[in-house]
């Protein structure tokens, strides 16, 4: 018979991967990159915040703020395929974001004040539109492409 070995707490849990595993095992409706994500857009975040308030201070951020925060780290790194990426890890509006955050406060990830909720996130945009944003495609005659001459 073999004998189970019970790791110490600090061994168990300290990894914050093993913490996110934990976290899809209690709601699959979101890929792992997409929590991956959602901490680099609340680090974008906090530092575009810094940037024009106060750069020696970190500050709580909002709901709204971190959604304007995830588009624009998105369109940022994603370009035209960020609501693609988007729709495969399962965010399809605004809400999921939140349920994104608060499963993260769930499980010992993030943090909140008094005052959050998950109402912060519900509907506050349109989430594909806003992805698309700025971004334009033109068709005119200087940017299609050539005929080459025959030889």
């Amino acid at each position: 018979m073999i004998a189970e070995i019970e790791l110490p707490e600090c061994l168990r849990m300290s990894s914050p991967n093993l913490k996110i595993a934990d976290v899809l095992r209690r709601d699959r409706r979101y890929a792992y990159p997409a929590y991956l994500f959602i901490f680099e857009a609340l680090e974008y975040t906090q530092d575009q915040i810094s940037r024009r308030e106060s750069p020696h201070q970190a500050r709580h951020v909002t709901g709204p703020e971190l959604l304007r925060g995830v588009t624009e780290l998105a369109q940022r790194d994603f370009g035209l395929l960020a609501s693609a990426v988007f729709r495969v890890w399962g965010i399809q509006v605004t809400d999921d974001v939140g349920e994104i955050v608060f499963n993260l406060i769930e499980g010992g990830l993030l943090s909140k004040n008094d005052r959050d909720d998950r109402a912060d996130f519900r509907d506050v945009f349109d989430l594909e539109e806003a992805l698309r944003e700025g971004y334009e495609i033109r068709c005119d005659d200087q940017s299609t492409s050539r005929k080459r001459e025959p030889r």
